[in-house]
């Protein structure tokens, strides 16, 4: 008996569905634009998008030129946001600022570009391009709405996009260490040293800079290895002068002490 109530039920449902999509496709095909255009609104209001979007499609060139379109192209974007297709959901709010920098809801469409480009960033070890397109329109929202109060969590957003960028180019080269490409790791190093003086990781790159100088010395030709022996005790030089406390100290004073004898040897 419950089986058979069950059965009877799913039946129904089953109508209902078949009954609702034949609905909709009879309203896609029909004329009726002020209908399509309240059912889109309808649809939108019970998170049915992807309906909505083929709604809009078709009217929207109906209605260019309206105040119509005006709201469509921003209900537009917000469908793409909604259903989690942040590419052209920034795209879309960008366009609809770009159309409507005057409009109540210019401000929101610029932000929702910028942060529908951080929602898309991937983490540090991917490519960071969308994560640096995130950044310049986060800092155009602020620069065009400082007032704003989305702009103490645009300030975030972006402290949080630039350490991710922070951590990729220090990834890179530690990536170029394990790959023993030591000159690599040295210029990598040394401009992530130039871009991010105050970083956390400031620290353990001038100790890279004194490890990738070693191992390419040690790694060297003969007639080469004086020369790079002494770039090895220079790095430690910097090192030290900035952390004589460091953590890497004793392992770095190990690679000095070598670098520094062969030098003596060759002297002598």
């Amino acid at each position: 008996m419950f089986k058979t109530r069950l059965t009877l039920i799913a039946f129904v449902l089953i109508l209902i569905g078949l009954s609702s999509c034949g609905r909709f496709q009879k309203l896609l095909k029909s004329n009726d634009y002020e209908e399509k255009y309240a059912m889109a609104l309808e649809f939108f209001e019970n998170e049915e998008y992807n309906k909505t979007l083929q709604l809009f499609d078709q009217i929207s060139p109906i209605y260019r030129g309206t105040d119509k379109a005006q709201k469509i192209e921003f209900m537009y974007a917000m469908c793409h946001y909604n259903q989690r297709d942040y590419i052209l959901a920034s795209y879309y709010f960008k366009r609809y600022y770009q159309a409507y920098p005057k409009t109540p809801e210019a401000e929101q469409a610029l932000f929702m570009s910028a942060y529908s480009n951080y929602l898309d960033s991937p983490r540090s070890s991917l490519d960071q391009e969308t994560t640096v397109d995130a950044i310049q329109e986060m800092k155009l929202f602020i620069s065009r709405f400082p007032n704003s109060e989305k702009v103490s969590e645009g300030y975030d957003l972006i402290s949080e996009m630039e350490s991710r960028l922070e951590l990729k180019a220090f990834d890179m080269a530690k990536l170029y260490m394990k790959m023993n490409d030591y000159k690599a790791a040295i210029a990598s190093c040394e401009a992530f040293i130039k871009q991010y003086q105050l970083s956390d990781y400031h620290e353990e790159a001038m100790f890279l800079i004194i490890q990738a100088n070693y191992e390419y010395a040690l790694n060297s030709v003969a007639f080469r290895q004086e020369e790079r022996f002494s770039e090895t005790s220079e790095a430690f030089v910097d090192f030290v002068s900035q952390f004589p406390d460091s953590k890497f100290l004793k392992e770095a004073e190990k690679m000095n002490a070598v670098a520094s004898t062969y030098i003596t040897k060759n002297i002598e």
